[in-house]
This record gives structure tokens, sequence and C-alpha cells, in this order.
């Protein structure tokens, strides 16, 4: 098949759309097909070829509520005469979707959406943009959701249209391969409780209560990685810096290291952590998790996204209960985070009770092994579906 993935950041940009995307073309290029992926061009991107993966680059920002800004023609002759089999738009509320979504029905080829979670569901702003999706979702020959509970799940089966399932994963090849001794490199003694969060500093990855909770949590030598890079525009990198040092100077047994690795670096610390812990405040189908079952890392989560629903897949982890604030965006109290981190670090029978079990699950099901066959399986119904009409 010819395949066009549509996504708004793509590698070198590094974030769980890109990843998600860049796992699934990658590996159906490996399986025959032919990828492009169409995207936000980027001053750091050197090579319009990545893992035999075509780059089409347009200097496009934005989104229909926002408002679209740059070369918005030149992707839409882009779509309408493409010579492709398929396309598969990644996540709504980006101009790769939303200039899509008016011409679905004009495609000559067939078309596929995974909304991603439709973040701005609950926001005043997206009403309208709400509204109206229903009608455009219905033009698609398929839509292809992470979760069977979250609320782009409910939308859809609400508006009466059907759905495949698709699970997040993580990737055997990648986590099979052995690496440096992460507690050496950064001098954390065998003994310390190491815990681990990965998420780029944007101000919605709960970094600031995560902190605070484990300078609160009753802990003796214990470390706290937080792994994550610098977004564009103002993030939360500074007052990171700020309750780290804090913390390191009011905590004789705790330390706060604050990390922007490569990759080999990160696998490394998941391999190593004794506990992955995530307090985002906005996810889909956090890649995360999945990441620290590969490693046979437990994890403790906030109920953000569906990660109720991935430790209930996997018996990997265990939820701590939130609120939701006036965004939709999930909240957590620190003394519940705390106590939570607290129970987990004192059981270690448990803790590895829970990393074998999410490693047993990912192994079975969730790798992108696997996973790319069943975008492929999709993408191949999609394509009869629009042949026939």
């Amino acid at each position: 098949m010819k395949v066009l993935h549509a996504v708004e950041l793509y590698s070198p940009s590094v974030g769980g759309a890109q990843e998600v995307v860049r796992q699934i073309s990658r590996r159906l290029v490996a399986r025959g097909h032919d990828v492009t992926v169409a995207t936000t061009r980027l001053k750091g991107r050197t090579t319009r070829a990545i893992d035999g993966v075509e780059i089409e680059e347009f200097a496009i920002a934005g989104n229909a509520v926002r408002g679209i800004q740059g070369e918005a023609d030149r992707y839409r002759d882009f779509l309408l005469n493409g010579d492709f089999d398929v396309v598969m738009s990644y996540a709504a509320q980006q101009w790769t979707t939303d200039l899509l979504l008016p011409l679905v029905d004009r495609l000559p080829y067939a078309s596929v959406l995974a909304p991603c979670g439709f973040s701005g569901l609950h926001q005043p702003a997206y009403a309208d943009y709400f509204r109206s999706l229903p009608e455009q979702l219905g033009h698609f020959d398929a839509l292809v959701l992470h979760s069977e509970t979250y609320q782009d799940a409910r939308f859809v089966r609400e508006a009466g249209l059907r759905y495949s399932v698709i699970a997040n994963g993580a990737g055997a090849d990648e986590f099979a391969q052995a690496r440096p001794d992460f507690r050496s490199t950064h001098g954390i003694p065998d003994g310390a409780s190491l815990l681990l969060t990965v998420g780029g500093h944007t101000g919605l990855k709960g970094h600031a209560v995560l902190i605070e909770a484990f300078r609160r949590a009753r802990l003796k030598k214990a470390v706290l990685i937080v792994i994550g890079n610098t977004p564009t525009g103002r993030g939360c990198l500074g007052s990171c810096r700020a309750r780290s040092a804090r913390t390191n100077l009011l905590s004789r047994d705790k330390r706060v290291l604050l990390l922007d690795p490569p990759r080999e670096e990160v696998l490394a610390a998941y391999d190593a952590a004794d506990l992955f812990v995530f307090s985002s405040q906005v996810e889909c189908s956090p890649l995360v998790l999945f990441e620290a079952m590969a490693a046979q890392t437990p994890f403790l989560t906030v109920d953000v996204g569906n990660a109720a629903e991935i430790a209930a897949w996997s018996g990997g982890g265990v939820v701590l209960p939130g609120g939701k604030d006036s965004r939709g965006y999930t909240t957590v109290e620190t003394a519940v985070l705390a106590g939570g981190i607290e129970a987990l670090l004192a059981d270690r029978t448990r803790l590895t009770k829970l990393g074998r079990s999410g490693h047993a699950a990912w192994k079975k099901r969730f790798t992108w092994e696997k996973i790319v066959q069943e975008y492929e399986q999709v993408y191949k119904r999609a394509v009869s579906a629009h042949g026939k009409g």
C-alpha cells in the first residue's frame, strides 16, 4: 500500500504523537509498504527521509479554533491530488486533521482518523468544533481509538459510529538491548529507592505536584529522576529547577535530578527504576506506562487518559483517585500522591508482582511489532471499504 500519515509534529521532534506515528510508519516500511508523513517543517530536520519514511513538510501552524497560518492551500492540494491508497491523520485539534476534515468526502483514496483523545472536549472555545465533528467523522472509512473507556470513545459511540481499538505500546527490539547501568552513571547507591517520571516540561505533566509529593513522602535514601525535554514556548523547567533545588537543600536523604538525556539513557532509567510515577494532567493513552511495563518496572499513576484501563489490561500498576479542573484536566492531591509512593515502596513483594504482570502483558499484547499489524489490517479494510463505495 501507499500510505500517508498526517501528524502535526514528527521526528526529530519528540513526543507521544510523534512516537506513535514514527513507530507505525517505519514498521510499515519494513513490512513492504510505501509511507509518507505530512508534517510541520522543522529547522532541526536535516533529511526528508527517516528509516525509509518519506517526509513532506509544510510551513503551517495552528488549528481550526486558534486559526491556521501558512501553506494551507498547498496542503489541501497535496491531499486532494496525492497518489495514495490510504491516509491516516493522527490527533484532532491539529492543522493536519482540521484542514483534512472538510475534504474527506472528496479524497480519491481511503481515510482513517485516530483522534487521540479530544483534549479540548470540555473547553468552551471548542464547543462549535465538537458540535460539528460527528458529521465529519462519519465521512472517514475507519476510526482508530486507543481506548474503550476514554472520552473520545464515548464521543464516537454517542455519535453512533463504529471504530477499532488499537492500544499503544513499546518496542521489543528497543527494550531487548543491553544498556549501561543508570545508577552507576549518576552515582545512585544500590540501597536508594529510585523513582522515575518521563514527560516534557510543558507544565501539564504534573511535575510540580510530583516533586512536592516526593519531598513530603516519608522515604529514606530516595532519588527522583524527572526526564523531559523543553518544549517551545513557556514551560515548567524553571519552576522544576527551583522545586528540585529546594528539595535537595532541605532533604538530606532525598535527591531530585532533572535530565534530558539521549534515548539510550532514558531506557536505562526505566530499567533501573524501582517505581515509575505518572501525575500528568492531560493524556490520551500514555506511552510511558507501556514503556515502564516493557522494562518490568511497576507504575503508579493518576487516573488520566485511559491509565486505569491500561492498569486493568496489564496488572502492571496502581491508579490513584483524583479530580478534574475546569478544563477537564486531571488533578491529584499532593498528600494522596505522597501516600501512594510510600505504600508501594514499602511493599517490595507487591512491586515485584506488578512489574512481572505488566511485563508479561506487554510482551503478549503491547509490542509495536504486534500493533503495526493491527494498523495494517485497519488500513486494508478501509481501502476495501472505500473501493466499494
